[in-house]
């Protein structure tokens, strides 16, 4: 098997980042559009139910009403309530043998995906950029600086980044994957980013707050403020979240 950086999916990754450069003179392949859903005239139809007799109200309603919100109150973030965002995306739920099972589902129980956060306005945190670990269920300070406007500039500008009470960041450690799996082991690391900030955002609205997924940044500006390396971990995926502002406000 070929070593990381020559293989098709690291080279996929490669071909597929961002810089400040390359983003304006990058031009996008002449793939036409398609229909947003698949139909099938001939095929008799079978109506589904819409409501459903379970004790499930509670997970309805928090699916139904996530959606991506990119306007945050200006008061910090409850830290009970930060604590479990991180639970949700990957806390240890369980163990068989060697292996610790986490809230989000991962090929092989491989877990390459990394968790850091900019913190800007947490309770009982020090504005700055912490690591997620996952072991002991803490935070590992990484910079005593809020670094909440330098997110924002990497993600492509979106200044609503740096008024969010927290930005998570997921890299991928792609050789925890891609040794055992080879080339299929990076689709493997992206769907596994997926799985987490999905739960994420769905923990976000369970105590009402809210959040944003984020795929579009610079990918060097932000491994280089994670100081990794961009090769054997990089970035992959990002989130803001933050408190909902009160109906009617």
């Amino acid at each position: 098997m070929p070593e990381l950086k020559e293989t098709k999916g690291f080279q996929y990754l490669e071909n597929s980042r961002f810089d400040r450069t390359s983003i304006q003179n990058q031009q996008r392949p002449a793939i036409a559009r398609v229909e947003t859903f698949k139909r099938y005239p001939p095929a008799s139809r079978i109506p589904l139910p819409r409501t459903w007799s379970l004790d499930e109200e509670r997970i309805t309603l928090l699916l139904q009403n996530r959606r991506s919100l990119r306007k945050y109150r200006s008061e910090p973030l409850n830290l009970e309530h930060f604590a479990f965002m991180l639970w949700a995306s990957q806390g240890i739920t369980g163990q068989a043998g060697s292996y610790l099972f986490r809230a989000t589902p991962s090929a092989g129980a491989l877990y390459p995906v990394e968790t850091y956060i900019s913190v800007h306005s947490v309770e009982g945190l020090d504005a700055g950029l912490y690591h997620f670990d996952v072991e002991h269920f803490a935070l590992d300070r990484l910079t005593d600086q809020d670094k909440a406007e330098d997110v924002a500039q990497a993600c492509l500008n979106q200044t609503f980044m740096s008024q969010a009470a927290a930005v998570f960041l997921w890299t991928g450690v792609f050789r925890r994957a891609m040794s055992k799996y080879g080339d299929r082991g990076m689709r493997y690391v992206l769907l596994d980013a997926g799985h987490i900030c999905q739960n994420v955002m769905i923990a976000a609205e369970a105590v009402d707050c809210g959040g944003c997924p984020i795929g579009a940044f610079y990918d060097s500006e932000l491994n280089q403020l994670l100081q990794i390396d961009g090769e054997e971990e990089s970035i992959l995926y990002a989130a803001s979240v933050g408190r909902k502002f009160l109906k009617g406000n």
